[in-house]
């Protein structure tokens, strides 16, 4: 650490911390400690029962992710911070998810992908800690690391994990990103956030494919998020059926959350809806070349899953949409894709239409 830091008031420093994290466009900044150990228990469980699927990064660091230290060695506390992103001007989430020939993409993936955007903000945070205090030693993180973001978001004061494994903000709901700066800095820390789910559990009720197993337990295998972002390959035929017009992620568990009518429309003009992306038929999706979506999903968070995942995406949805001949014939026109992966899927969503393809 500087020598200069010796001289430093950590009270009022932690004070100046938040107001800066606020004039940066963060909606809420709180400071953690890195004792995990609970955290740590709950993910090695979570592990040993397999629910991460195939996200083999969630154990390649060991316990890296819940130990700070370990990560970046001299870290004592980490700044943790919240940006909201609900699109008050997206179309109707729920008038979107209700209409089968609609594609719904996660509200949080409509605009600008939110990693730089937040990366940059905590950077000049940084910085600016850095102009009062001297050199000092730091590492910022937006899902870029084995970080666990949620339990030092709880930890920091932010929010508590509610039972849908979300962090929930009693005065802003859930619709926000989080960030971490791990520091050497010894600041203020926060109380950690109290659980205020109480006996309430709509987001295990409404979750489509019951990936919610028990509250606070969630088997991404079975999470629509996981299905069309994370997993590689063959969606489980299982599931299929249960995606809907879900193309990219899946909000209801947030949406029937109570505490997000708390929540506060995004002032951040990046995570406006790009492309007309909130209300855009399955079909018109269906017709873009791998060119088409490189261009398109330019600087957004869809553009990770790749040309191939995002049509094995569509083409389930559109297994599920009502039957037309404006359905079927934009299957047809794929059947013989030259990507495996997207032929199966288009022939299993033209099995869904048999009737319509084969008349009696």
């Amino acid at each position: 650490m500087n020598p200069l830091n010796k001289k430093t008031d950590f009270v009022q420093l932690t004070q100046e911390i938040k107001s800066w994290g606020l004039e940066l466009g963060f909606q809420q900044v709180g400071i953690a400690d890195i004792d995990l150990h609970q955290h740590e228990r709950h993910l090695q469980q979570w592990l040993k029962s397999g629910y991460h699927g195939q996200m083999e990064y969630m154990q390649r660091h060991g316990l890296k992710r819940s130990r700070p230290d370990e990560l970046i060695e001299g870290t004592l506390r980490v700044i943790s911070v919240r940006m909201d992103y609900w699109p008050g001007d997206a179309a109707n989430a729920h008038h979107t998810l209700d209409d089968p020939a609609m594609a719904y993409i996660s509200r949080y993936a409509l605009g600008r992908d939110y990693h730089k955007l937040m990366r940059s903000r905590l950077k000049k945070l940084a910085q600016r800690i850095e102009n009062h205090t001297g050199e000092f030693s730091y590492r910022v993180f937006v899902d870029s690391a084995p970080v666990l973001e949620k339990a030092l978001a709880e930890q920091s004061g932010i929010g508590w994990i509610g039972k849908h494994t979300n962090v929930i903000n009693d005065k802003a709901g859930s619709w926000f990103f989080l960030g971490e700066l791990y520091t050497d800095l010894p600041l203020i820390v926060d109380t950690p956030a109290k659980n205020h789910c109480g006996s309430c559990q709509s987001c295990i009720d409404i979750c489509p494919t019951a990936a919610i197993i028990a509250p606070y337990q969630l088997d991404a295998r079975r999470c629509i998020s996981y299905l069309t972002i994370e997993l590689r390959g063959s969606i489980p035929v299982e599931f299929r059926p249960l995606l809907g017009n879900r193309i990219y992620g899946c909000d209801d568990c947030q949406m029937v959350c109570p505490w997000n009518k708390f929540a506060q429309s995004s002032e951040e003009t990046d995570f406006s809806p790009r492309d007309q992306l909130d209300a855009t038929t399955l079909i018109a999706l269906f017709d873009w070349d791998e060119e088409t979506f490189l261009t398109r999903t330019e600087g957004s968070a869809i553009r990770r899953i790749g040309y191939e995942c995002w049509m094995r995406n569509i083409a389930v949805a559109l297994g599920n949409t009502t039957s037309s001949k404006e359905v079927i014939d934009a299957l047809l026109q794929k059947q013989a894709h030259a990507s495996e992966l997207i032929r199966e899927h288009t022939l299993w969503a033209l099995q869904q239409h048999h009737h319509n393809t084969h008349p009696d």
